[in-house]
């Protein structure tokens, strides 16, 4: 046998051990392949926060992370050209939050995504033109998804542009008001694949346009002709669509029961009808307008005609029918109990400011649909306990119920919910009667996730406890002038629901820096409103700051003590706030000037804020670079410099001036402050 010469062994151990080092040093996430890393990736999706930090790790991750991405939200347009090359296979875009958007942006787009862009979404932009439009669809041929909603500026050009995308899928042309029926004409010959179309509020498309679409998109699934001035000429070809699910005519007071009443076709694929403010239909026209639609499952009559046998009757024939709509009607007993004789068990029922809804009518009908799921009885204003007692032991399986303004319920009542209704996802009792007893029961219901008490006088924190320790899923609570809360009752849903994401503990002067301290271990908040809390001051707003980092909602009206000391923090660590009331604070130019730093902010709002000056406001208008409203007290119109507000109008942010007197206020020492614009003010 041979043997290896020593010095050759002492080279091999040298050689392994250096591997087995350079092992151990580096990253474990280099063992992982691109894919799982991409997996992880998607997992973050919901965390645009955790994205980023995910990029941020080192560059390897940072280039996988711009080369998984598949969709953009610009918070800037000027911004765009290098976002475009960082990202080189987005397919969906948002530009809702970049008010100001031109065609030479549009190029640039169409340029970067010409192989991959998929949809993109511009309800919110306007001062591009039907060019950059053509320019946009041309290039990216894979267009299946446009959103031009609220663009008020784009006429028939801009429709013949949007007739270029021959793959379109999904067009919104909401509230484009100068749109003909020429322009829809040509988007209905080009686009022939269409699913969805909306064309809500474009008063200028009537009878014509919408014939072509009927005649040309053959493939259309839902159609919103929402204020449309149609007439039933149109609906004639509508209704012979084969594949069409969803139609909503709402406020198309064109259709009457005469014009529906000689329409020869009906639809057979039809499942969801919306004809609410249809006022000028009965059961009649109804009847001719559904009939042999017999796969109807949602319909929405609210606000239209009475709510009478007549009509109960009508919709006995729709064996599929699950969820109806009867917000403002008119209801009797007979129509009501018609309803509680169809063949047909509803899951969702909206009666909301119905007139005439009494117990024995309204225990009639839940007693017989027990498989209700969603429930709306608010403004039910001749309900009673009885209502209540019917509504918890026919429908156990409500996931969601509204009653604000229901009176006169008892207080026992509320107890029956938790008692007997422990899916309850969703709860709206605003305005009632409910006390601790009603909370304590309700708190049995797990799932909850929203819960509405604003004005209950009737609760205090003791129920409130009770909510906290067992409903953990709660993520929006509303405590509106429930003036008996106070920061034991906040700081028991704050300990028990972490996954909070809204708040409103408005005009609650027992709240103070306590219930924000906290609420701020709550890092899923989103919306918080404290308007009137008079006693909350800058230092518990830092704390909100520092602990809830995804806040994007705040509302600081009349809260004197926040300063310029809550500022700050604000802008540091909230880079998401999006939108700001800052009405009655103390908070001067400095502050102002630091929550300006924030990319994101969107909508602020400051009137009679004291310690402001014009030119301090002037330069925080300027710093901010995303601003699309701004709601401003009129004095200080004619203090800001013309030019700056035509240059913010420009960039597409609309200024909304309040001419309302200044009140005198009492800050939490009692002192009197006379709230105003100071243009001396340091």
């Amino acid at each position: 046998m041979s043997s290896c010469h020593p010095t050759h062994n002492r080279r091999r151990r040298t050689n392994n051990m250096q591997a087995s080092t350079t092992i151990s040093s580096s990253s474990p996430f280099d063992l992982l392949t691109e894919e799982i890393i991409f997996t992880i990736l998607d997992f973050l999706n919901n965390y645009p926060s955790s994205k980023k930090s995910f990029s941020l790790t080192s560059k390897s991750f940072h280039s996988m992370e711009s080369l998984h991405r598949r969709s953009l939200r610009p918070f800037r347009a000027d911004l765009l050209p290098t976002t475009l090359l960082r990202f080189p296979h987005i397919e969906h875009i948002d530009f809702t939050l970049c008010p100001r958007l031109d065609d030479a942006t549009l190029t640039l787009v169409s340029q970067a995504y010409e192989g991959c862009l998929r949809s993109v979404n511009l309800s919110r932009s306007r001062f591009f033109s039907a060019a950059g439009l053509s320019t946009l669809v041309v290039s990216c041929s894979n267009l299946v998804e446009i959103d031009l909603s609220n663009g008020v500026e784009l006429n028939d050009l801009a429709a013949a542009a949007i007739a270029e995308a021959k793959n379109l899928e999904k067009l919104s042309l909401a509230r484009c008001k100068l749109v003909t029926d020429m322009g829809i004409g040509c988007v209905a010959v080009g686009c022939r694949k269409l699913r969805l179309l909306c064309l809500k509020w474009c008063l200028k498309v009537g009878d014509l346009g919408v014939e072509l679409v009927a005649l040309k998109c053959k493939e259309i699934r839902i159609l919103d002709l929402s204020h449309l001035p149609i007439t039933e000429r149109c609906l004639a070809s509508v209704l012979q669509l084969r594949h069409l699910e969803s139609l909503v005519l709402e406020g198309c007071l064109g259709v009457d029961d005469d014009g529906l009443s000689t329409l020869q076709q009906s639809c057979s694929s039809l499942k969801a009808l919306n004809m609410s403010h249809c006022q000028n239909v009965s059961h009649l026209g109804l009847s001719s307008l559904t009939n042999g639609a017999e796969q109807l499952q949602e319909l929405n009559l609210s606000y239209t005609s009475a709510v009478t046998a007549d009509l109960g009757k009508c919709l006995n024939t729709f064996s599929s029918l699950q969820s109806i709509k009867l917000d403002g009607c008119s209801v009797n007993s007979s129509g009501m109990k018609a309803i509680g004789n169809w063949h047909t068990s509803l899951k969702e029922l909206s009666l909301s400011n119905c007139s005439g809804v009494t117990d024995e009518s309204l225990s009639f009908l839940v007693r017989a649909h027990k498989e209700l799921q969603k429930l709306d009885i608010t403004c039910c204003r001749k309900i009673t306990h009885s209502s209540i007692d019917s509504i918890t032991s026919s429908c156990t399986s409500l996931s969601s119920l509204r009653m604000e303004c229901c009176s006169l319920v008892a207080r026992e009542a509320f107890m029956l919910l938790g008692q007997r209704c422990r899916l309850l996802e969703e709860l709206d009792v605003t305005d009632t009667k409910i006390d601790d007893e009603g909370l304590k029961s309700i708190s049995r219901c797990s799932k909850l996730s929203s819960l509405k008490l604003g004005i209950c006088l009737n609760i205090t924190d003791d129920g409130l406890k009770q909510v906290g320790n067992s409903c953990w899923k709660l993520k929006e609570l509303d405590l509106y002038r429930c003036l008996a809360i106070t920061d034991t009752g906040i700081a028991a849903v704050a300990a028990g629901c972490p996954a909070l994401e809204m708040i409103n503990v408005a005009y609650n002067n027992s709240i103070t820096d306590a219930s924000l301290k906290a609420l701020s271990k709550c890092s899923s908040l989103k919306a918080l409103e404290i308007r009137g809390c008079s006693h909350v001051s800058s230092e518990g707003l830092s704390a909100i700051a520092m602990g809830c980092r995804q806040l994007v909602a705040l509302d600081l009206k009349k809260c004197f003590s926040v300063n310029d000391n809550g500022m700050l923090p604000l802008a540091r660590f909230c880079e998401s706030l999006k939108q700001v009331n800052l009405s009655y604070c103390s908070v001067t130019d400095v502050g102002l000037l630091a929550l300006a730093s924030i990319n994101h902010l969107q909508n602020i709002t400051i009137l009679h804020l004291r310690g402001l000056t014009p030119n301090g406001l002037a330069a925080a208008l300027l710093a901010c670079g995303g601003l699309s409203k701004v709601k401003l007290h009129a004095s200080f119109k004619p203090l800001l410099p013309k030019s700056l507000l035509d240059y913010m109008e420009c960039q597409g942010c609309v200024f909304q001036w309040r001419d309302k007197a200044f009140q005198e206020e009492l800050d939490p020492k009692g002192w009197k402050l006379q709230f105003g614009t100071n243009p001396e003010a340091p």
